[in-house]
This record gives C-alpha cells, sequence and structure tokens, in this order.
C-alpha cells in the first residue's frame, strides 16, 4: 500500500490517499505535480481506491509539497516519511 501525502497551504494536517499499486501513486503524484507547475489553478478531485464515495476536492495552488511512501514503512521503529537531516 502506498500514501500520497499532500501538504496545504495554512493546514498543519497533511490530506493523503493511499493506492495498492505503486504505477498508480506514481500517477496521482505527476498528476499533482503536474497541476502544481502549471501556474493555473485546477481542482483536484482525489478518491479512496477502497470506499470508492470517499472523495475529496481541493484546489491545486493551495498544495506546497506532495509526496510518496510506502505504508508498511510507518511500522513500529520507522522513521517518518519525508526528508530528514537526521541521516
Amino acid at each position: 500500500m502506498f500514501v500520497v501525502e499532500l501538504s496545504l497551504k495554512l493546514s498543519p494536517m497533511p490530506v493523503s490517499v493511499q493506492r495498492k499499486e505503486l504505477d498508480a501513486a506514481m500517477g496521482l503524484y505527476g498528476e499533482i505535480k503536474g497541476a502544481m507547475e502549471s501556474g493555473h489553478p485546477k481542482l483536484l478531485e482525489l478518491s479512496c481506491e477502497k470506499a470508492e464515495e470517499k472523495k475529496v476536492c481541493l484546489l491545486s495552488s493551495e498544495v506546497v509539497a506532495v509526496q510518496i511512501y510506502e505504508k508498511s514503512a510507518m511500522g513500529a521503529g520507522a522513521k517518518r516519511p519525508g526528508f530528514s537531516i537526521d541521516g
């Protein structure tokens, strides 16, 4: 299971969606990155693969960061996803 996590302007909590396959997660990452690069606000509708009725829609201009990580990496003793200077 892979998590695509978005950080939003003025929001302390990230928005995240899960994808079963890495290819699907990478595709969504690319779509979000492209919307951020375009410079033109675009609505992004994200849905859950497991429960398709769960959806969230957000404005691409409000996204400040996007990352992908494998959910199993969050096991006991694992470091938080993202980058750190702790090496």
